[in-house]
């Protein structure tokens, strides 16, 4: 209980310090709301018209900065996160945030978990295996599709898989548009085959980080002695291996896995660009473009708070995983 305490006080202090300079973060960056504004309208509608739209939408620059501040943090309390002064100019933030989350949970979160899965389970068995072919093989390979940008893979798919196979797979958006949404097969086809070129894109990116680490951490658990004994006293291999080597050796990503699981609210932000996927993380891209101030703080708030959740998560799971961590708690 005192550890859950503990991390539970981190969790408020720095959930405050992240919301505080997210609040004054956007305002130092160049350019501002209403000449944005200006340039979208060409010049046609005058300043003061401009700046009059947007304080009824609660865009008030000219108040105190402390009151701006106090009033922020409220409104990011209670879930009043105002209305959008960019693209999409009066919608409701709740609204763009709620039509963009879940497709990026479903691409980035489902491609993610599944990478994590993947990756430890051929990094356990390469690890096993050391010296065997599998282990000769993985490592360069997977050295190298690490190293590899997001948006570099996803334009080379496009090009093999959509461009030379004469639209093969679909690059853009995240369904026909010809086609109305629903739970009806054909719509359901279609988002997941417009998912298979970006989800396959952050699976290459991302798969061979987990493999690699699972298969040092193996390495480096098989040399403790309690693999030993477990080994001399005759227990069977897939036991030792998954039970004792494996169990211990994936406690060093969990905490990792948090951030990937947290960072998924955020999504891949080149991926959702570069297919043009109607995502939290194009949503990021569109409010910064625009200097649109109240999407930006809104969805920077989620991502703080989902990674700050996932590693609550995790130092709870790895307290009750590993009993050394309960002795020091």
């Amino acid at each position: 209980m005192r550890f859950i305490l503990r991390r539970l006080g981190f969790f408020v202090l720095t959930l405050w310090a992240a919301l505080t300079l997210n609040f004054f973060i956007p305002r130092f960056m160049p350019g501002d709301p209403v000449d944005a504004l200006i340039v979208r309208t060409r010049g046609r509608v005058s300043r003061e018209s401009l700046q009059d739209m947007l304080t009824s939408f609660g865009f008030k620059p000219d108040t105190n900065v402390l009151v701006q501040y106090l009033d922020y943090l409220g409104h990011m309390f209670t879930g009043d996160w105002g209305r959008s002064i960019g693209q999409t100019l009066g919608e409701p933030v709740t609204s763009l945030i709620g039509g963009a989350l879940p497709w990026t949970l479903g691409l980035v979160g489902t491609t993610t978990v599944l990478a994590f899965l993947l990756g430890t389970f051929i990094g356990t068995v390469a690890g096993w295996r050391r010296g065997g072919k599998l282990d000769a093989i993985l490592p360069p390979v997977f050295v190298v599709t690490t190293a590899l940008p997001y948006f570099w893979v996803g334009l080379l798919l496009i090009l093999v898989f959509s461009e030379w196979t004469g639209g093969l797979l679909p690059s853009n958006f995240n369904y026909d548009t010809s086609i109305v949404p629903g739970f009806s097969p054909g719509f359901v086809t279609s988002v997941l085959t417009h998912a298979i070129l970006p989800a396959a894109t952050l699976l290459i990116t991302t798969v061979g980080g987990w493999i690699l680490t699972m298969r040092n951490n193996m390495i480096t658990t098989l040399a403790e002695d309690y693999v030993r004994m477990a080994r001399a006293k005759g227990l069977n291999p897939r036991r030792i291996m998954y039970a004792y080597a494996a169990r211990n050796a994936v406690l060093p990503n969990l905490a990792g896995f948090a951030m990937s699981l947290g960072f998924v609210i955020s999504g891949a932000i080149l991926i959702e660009y570069v297919f043009n996927y109607p995502g939290v993380g194009y949503l990021l891209y569109n409010s910064v473009q625009n200097v649109d101030y109240p999407l930006m703080q809104a969805l920077f708030m989620l991502f703080t708070v989902a990674v700050l959740v996932a590693l609550l998560i995790v130092d709870i799971a790895t307290v009750w995983l590993d009993p050394r961590a309960r002795a020091k708690g």
